[in-house]
């Protein structure tokens, strides 16, 4: 016994198929013409990682903690002063080189997480593309631009407290 076609399946799929064209036609298609018109990201984007380098401790657990060791960290640490006088002189960690590869990374943000010193931040931007992956090496100084465009912290929920 031959199988009959099943066209009723057939028209009902096509009719579907003009349906959503003749919405997209009338009200126009959500794609972005991209690089001539942006979007604003998300404000929980991912970008590309900021660093503070002020706030660096040269802890190493960002380093430690990154899945792709893709974060290169050196430093030196030298006496300062006393933080009262007739105290002993304390022991400072000084950065010398910080480096993400982004070549590498995976943007998981475990290092943002990670690091108890406040000295990573997402930033927003997206576009930083290079002609030569060699140069999405960057370092504390590219790093600290990214921080210009880091987002002000958002407000606390009603009732939250914040960090001691």
């Amino acid at each position: 016994m031959p199988i009959k076609p099943k066209m009723p399946g057939l028209a009902k799929g096509m009719g579907v198929t003009l349906k959503t064209l003749g919405k997209t036609l009338r009200h126009g298609a959500d794609t972005v013409q991209y690089p001539r018109e942006k979007e604003a990201p998300p404000t929980r984007a991912r970008g590309v990682i900021a660093l503070r380098e002020d706030n660096c401790t040269v802890c190493m657990l960002c380093a430690r903690s990154c899945p792709d060791w893709c974060i290169y960290i050196e430093g030196h640490k030298q006496l300062a002063p006393p933080r009262r006088a007739g105290g002993k002189p304390r022991s400072v960690s000084n950065l010398d080189r910080f480096d993400i590869d982004f070549a590498l990374c995976m943007y998981c943000g475990i290092c943002v997480e990670v690091c108890p010193f406040d000295a990573l931040f997402w930033s927003p931007e997206y576009e930083y593309s290079e002609p030569r992956i060699a140069d999405l090496l960057h370092d504390k100084e590219k790093l600290g631009e990214w921080m210009e465009t880091v987002p002000e912290a958002p407000e606390l929920e009603a009732g939250a407290e914040k960090k001691k």
